[in-house]
């Protein structure tokens, strides 16, 4: 601090000398000025005459100016003197004064209005403000009249060195490769000083390094840092704090300096192969294992990071390499050994294994430091465990005619225990595979028989399993799988392959020509290429006169019509009786009836008609007559709720007298009527009967049918109904539908 202080000093009387020197110089070549700050102020009279001898006099204005300088962060008791003003009008009788006005007049810069000289009263900082630009003016003192121009000055300040360098990016953080060359840039930093580059040394930065030699150093003018030393290997040390220094004044002695941290970080080239711990390793898996297990694990262990430190194993050779197989855990990098096949200790009780380790990203600039890999022993021993029964094959496959009596021998399976003791087999057939419980099984031998009788329409596979366990031992058991086929002999007779009807013309000639039908047959035995079906017509139908049967020796019969014409009114069913044969062992037949119904056709021998219900329904009502009769039935209610009414609205008894001339009837016949207009339809005279005086008399109804050749059409019935209530009217009702 005092150091500083001292060199403050130093550079204000530095300042001041050189500030004496100008103002000497200034004295020298100007006259008779004032010396040190003041400046003037000139008011010269000239004389000039005229033409005409008048003598003419002027006042000329002149302000002497350079600039004032004043030095930052003055800390004296008194203030500061910048300068003085003065003008040629001044006599010094004090009728002059000066004004100033402008950047910080007043506060910072005040001035003597009599004397005009200026004073700096605090204390300046460069760096906050480098310049003051200030008026100044002569002014008449009981007046305030201008006597001269406002005119403009600078003041500059000064600069000292009072700012030390400073890192406005620290602290720094950098990232470069190990084993990277000597010189090799990592960082720049940069430093900035608010001292005035432009006057002296303030600003001028030298760096330097205080700390992270000799792994590191710093360019004095760039601040650029690069490596020092060869081969720095992160594996060894990763981080290194790293101190720069930037000192102002050229890095002379008394100037100052600023220092930043800068951590640098090596990063990971793949400079390491992977290297196994051991040379040789020991594991172990049971016999009963199944592939997939994992048997063990094993590590090669590689410093680098990331993908430079991944590994890759694989199995180079080994007795044991068609039964274990090798894959890599991706998040520990480990290799995993897995069984590949069943071992077996009876069989064998070791195996040896040769493992690689790899990298599979080799660093081009290293290859020459490899190689990148390493191999070490995998020795593995077989426990021994105990195991099921091993069946001498993965299946069986046994056939068994159907029909076959129960106890009828069906196979064998064997299995027998592999293990050292060599225990004796026990079997079985779980009931859930065979839940008919068709097939038995001898539990010491393995022999598989019959319960009973098999069909093979009803079945024709059966799918087993047999279970064998050790007697004696863990309970542990085997399964084996059992198929079963049921052999077909000829039990079933054939039958025709479909059940339809026959349809046939009444109008059908007969001849060959005329085919009405092609039967085929099927068999629900098994079918085979030389199956044939053997049609022919039954005996008790062998002789009739209506159809024929031809064998087309291909499993197929035609029928032929042989007789002229049918009549449906006469007989619209046949039934014709057809054997069928086939030709298996031993060969089977059966009879079979064919349904051939007779037809109405027209000219074209297109069917129009097989229904024979037009034929019964003559003898019957149809629909629409019996809805005729309900409707009829209906009104003639209304109508004798409708008489109640009026009688005994008028008082009248309900018992009709035989004088009273009460005439009724119903008629029928068997022309259609003519609606309204027909008037002629009947006499009105016939409808008077003396007996119909006592009552309604009953309907009769009348049916007009007409028959034509596929339909039956039935012509409107109707109904005429009238009642005379009194001699004075009647009432004619006439029903009828379509």
């Amino acid at each position: 601090m005092w150091e500083e202080l001292r060199l403050q000093v130093f550079f204000l009387c530095l300042g001041a000398a050189l500030w004496s020197a100008a103002a000497a110089a200034t004295h020298r070549g100007s006259g008779p000025r004032e010396r040190g700050h003041r400046r003037h102020l000139s008011l010269h009279r000239h004389r000039e005459r005229g033409k005409e001898g008048q003598v003419l006099h002027r006042s000329k204005r002149g302000w002497v100016w350079n600039q004032f300088f004043v030095i930052e962060e003055y800390t004296g008791p008194d203030p500061v003197l910048v300068g003085r003003l003065h003008s040629d009008v001044d006599s010094g009788n004090g009728n002059i004064k000066y004004i100033l006005s402008g950047e910080g007049a007043g506060t910072i810069f005040v001035i003597d209005d009599k004397t005009g000289n200026i004073h700096a009263t605090k204390t300046l900082d460069r760096e906050e403000q480098a310049q003051y630009t200030l008026t100044a003016q002569a002014v008449a003192r009981d007046t305030n009249k201008p006597l001269e121009p406002p005119s403009e000055f600078i003041v500059k300040v000064q600069d000292i060195n009072d700012n030390p360098p400073e890192f406005l990016h620290g602290p720094y953080y950098a990232r470069v490769a190990e084993m990277s060359n000597v010189g090799t840039s990592v960082i720049k930093v940069t430093a900035t000083d608010a001292d005035d580059p432009t006057y002296g040394n303030s600003a001028r930065l030298v760096y330097s390094i205080l700390q992270g030699q000799p792994y590191f150093s710093v360019e004095p003018q760039t601040g650029i840092i690069r490596t020092a030393l060869p081969n720095m290997d992160r594996e060894a040390r990763q981080e290194y704090d790293v101190v720069i220094q930037a000192k102002d004044m050229g890095g002379h002695m008394g100037g100052l300096s600023g220092t930043t941290q800068v951590k640098i970080t090596l990063t990971d080239v793949n400079d390491n192969p992977p290297k196994f711990a051991q040379g040789v390793y020991a594991m172990a898996v049971s016999e009963d294992k199944v592939p997939g297990e994992e048997v063990g694990r094993l590590k090669a262990r590689d410093p680098d990071l990331a993908e430079n430190g991944l590994v890759d194993y694989r199995i180079l050779e080994g007795d044991g390499m068609n039964f274990f197989e090798i894959t890599k855990d991706s998040e520990t990098q480990e290799a995993v050994v897995k069984l590949k096949k069943p071992v077996d200790f009876e069989t064998k009780r070791s195996y040896t294994l040769k493992v690689e380790a790899s990298n599979p990203h080799v660093d081009p600039r290293f290859a020459t430091w490899g190689p990148y890999k390493d191999t070490t022993i995998v020795k593995i021993s077989v426990e021994d465990a105990d195991e099921p029964p091993t069946f001498m094959a993965p299946s069986y496959n046994f056939e068994v005619e159907e029909n076959a009596p129960a106890g009828t021998l069906v196979g064998r399976v064997h299995a027998k225990d592999t293990d050292i003791m060599n225990n004796p087999v026990r079997y079985m057939i779980p009931r859930y595979t065979d839940l008919e419980e068709f097939f038995t099984i001898n539990t010491e031998d393995g022999i598989i028989k019959t319960t009973r009788p098999l069909d093979r329409e009803a079945q024709s596979w059966h799918n087993i399993s047999v279970s064998a366990a050790e007697i004696g031992g863990h309970h542990q058991d085997a399964k084996v799988r059992v198929n079963i086929k049921v052999k077909d002999v000829n039990d079933n007779a054939p039958e025709f392959a479909t059940q339809n009807e026959v349809l046939v013309c009444e109008n059908v000639s007969p001849g060959k020509v005329n085919l009405i039908e092609t039967v085929s047959a099927t068999d629900k035995d098994e079918m085979a290429h030389r199956q044939h079906f053997h049609f022919r017509l039954a005996p008790e139908v062998a002789n009739n006169h209506s159809f024929s049967l031809k064998d087309n020796r291909d499993s197929t019969a035609s029928i032929f019509v042989i007789r002229k014409g049918f009549s449906r009114l006469s007989q619209d069913v046949y039934h014709l009786p057809i054997e069928i044969n086939d030709n298996g062992v031993p060969p089977l037949s059966s009879t079979n009836t064919l349904i051939i119904r007779v037809c109405s056709c027209d000219s074209k021998d297109t069917i129009l008609s097989c229904n024979v219900e037009p034929f019964i329904l003559s003898a019957g009502l149809s629909t629409g007559a019996l809805i005729a009769i309900l409707a009829c039935i209906v009104i003639l209610l209304a109508i004798v709720v409708l008489f109640v009414a009026l009688r005994r609205q008028k008082k009248e008894p309900l018992i009709v007298f035989e004088e009273e001339d009460i005439r009724e009837n119903i008629i029928t016949y068997d022309d259609e009527g003519g609606g309204e207009e027909d008037t002629e339809a009947f006499d009105i005279a016939t409808l008077q009967n003396p007996d119909g005086a006592n009552g309604f008399l009953p309907l009769i109804w009348s049916e007009r049918q007409q028959i034509k050749t596929s339909v039956t059409s039935v012509a409107p019935p109707y109904c005429l109904w009238r009642y005379c209530p009194n001699r004075s009217f009647c009432f004619l009702f006439v029903f009828t539908y379509i």
